[in-house]
């Protein structure tokens, strides 16, 4: 069952529905569903996908021949294989539909690998020829480096030719739970918090199976496929893998200044500072500043907290990396007990954060809200920090949340404890106060909530409020 995927394979529609010839780049990290959304998206129309493989150009040009010969070209009759590439893909416009033609390459990147010239044929053929027929071309990529710097980057060939670049991301939590709807609604937290919302992980798991067995069994144990996951995206992607390891483990740790990672790795900092960039560029590390902050603090090295954006990784490196001896010597069981259970309910909290500010913006998305931001994010100084805070353009209307994930009420302390964190500057801003809590809230708090107008949540109301979004 496919899921998910609604804006990609709307944007993807609306161009194939339109009368102009269309040149679409889709790219994204490793597993998160691209080739998926391109099938699903091809479902009923009349089209030719071909998925490169690392080979030499020699071969990549017969299977490429071959896939398009199969779709019944007049010329199949004479030939059994293009002489060049120019030909081959200048074939397209004799696909025997009355519907645009449709052509995908899945791993573009392999493509261009083993032959440089192809996206300079590609260009001199889509401004000669293709672009002013009723044809779709889809370039897909996991490579996001090369696809950035290769095929979308200025002085390149293809540069300024597409009609439309879409960068794929990991689904939403609302998305991801689909995946688990078996789970109840705090294993459905849970099971976000471990794998995020990137489809290949998510289908791991087994949701009529206890959530602790589906981490003994489907990340903590050697052969399963999560188990060695991330160590082969890393070798993928990057080269020195044991720097990027220590980088990632220490972030993964807590440690989310530039200073404490150095500290903590002892990697110099210029060099830490472009280790972190790649990390970045490949959507693993993020780096986060305050709501609050203006633009020229982004410029400064030292500003700014790194986070791991990519949930499993996260998981991976704070009880797996670290623990890796034991696993391969078998101790899933004694790793899950005595290391990740008891650590498993804090390292989900950070992650309800996240959760809390999608169900912001889903509101926000709806004019649900009593103002319309245009950022979110958490926001801190040198004394306090705010789990959510988002506000409108010209900072006139704030709202401020703090989300609880523990197994005790969210209590009045709690309430004035945030009021305290942040002041208004001017006598025309306003502050909205919500709350976000796992085990629910305090009878006294919800008495004052009513009374100062204060927005409660529960991490029910958060799953299961998603339908009348």
């Amino acid at each position: 069952m496919f899921i998910g995927r609604k804006a990609e394979l709307n944007f993807l529609e609306e161009r194939y529905e339109s009368q102009n010839g269309e040149l679409v780049v889709l790219y994204g990290r490793r597993r998160v569903g691209k080739t998926e959304t391109l099938r699903k998206f091809c479902e009923n129309k009349p089209h030719v996908f071909f998925a490169c493989t690392e080979s030499p150009d020699e071969q990549q040009l017969t299977a490429f021949s071959e896939r398009l010969l199969q779709k019944g070209l007049p010329v199949a009759q004479y030939i059994k294989r293009f002489s060049d590439w120019k030909l081959a893909l200048a074939s397209i416009l004799e696909l025997p539909n009355d519907q645009k033609k449709l052509l995908i390459i899945d791993e573009f990147p392999y493509m261009v690998k083993g032959n440089n010239a192809i996206p300079s044929i590609l260009q001199n053929l889509w401004d000669e020829k293709l672009k002013d027929q009723n044809v779709m071309i889809i370039l897909c990529g996991s490579s996001m480096s090369f696809i950035e710097k290769e095929i979308l980057a200025e002085k390149n060939p293809l540069y300024g030719r597409a009609t439309g670049i879409l960068k794929m991301n990991e689904m939403s939590f609302y998305d991801a739970i689909q995946f688990v709807p078996n789970y109840s609604v705090f294993d459905k937290i849970t099971a976000y918090a471990i794998l995020g919302g990137i489809p290949h992980y998510l289908k791991q798991f087994d949701d009529t199976l206890p959530l602790a067995l589906n981490i003994e069994r489907r990340i903590l144990t050697r052969g399963s496929i999560l188990y060695s996951e991330v160590e082969f995206l890393m070798h993928q992607e990057l080269r020195e893998t044991a720097t990027y390891n220590v980088i990632i483990e220490a972030v993964a740790l807590g440690n989310t200044k530039l200073n404490d990672i150095h500290q903590k790795t002892q990697i110099e900092k210029t060099k830490l500072s472009v280790y972190l960039k790649n990390l970045m560029d490949l959507g693993i590390v993020t780096r986060e500043f305050p709501v609050a902050d203006g633009i020229k603090a982004h410029a400064n090295i030292h500003r700014g907290l790194y986070q791991i954006a990519d949930q499993f990784f996260r998981f991976w490196y704070a009880f797996v990396f670290p623990n890796l001896s034991e696993l391969e010597a078998g101790d899933a069981k004694g790793i899950w007990k005595f290391v990740i259970e008891p650590e498993l309910e804090r390292h989900t909290s950070y992650v309800f954060e996240a959760i809390c500010r999608q169900y912001l913006r889903l509101k926000n998305q709806k004019e649900m809200l009593p103002f319309h931001f245009t950022k979110i994010g958490r926001w801190w100084n040198k004394t306090d920090e705010l789990d959510i805070m988002a506000t409108d353009p010209k900072k006139r209307a704030f709202l401020l949340g703090e989300c609880k994930y523990k197994n005790s009420d969210c209590t009045l302390s709690d309430y004035k404890n945030m009021k305290e964190k942040f002041t208004l500057a001017g006598s025309d801003q306003k502050i909205y106060y919500w709350l976000f809590s796992k085990n629910g809230f305090s009878e006294e708090l919800v008495k004052i909530a009513i009374e100062q107008d204060v927005t409660l949540v529960t991490a029910d109301n958060i799953v299961k409020e998603v339908g009348n979004l």
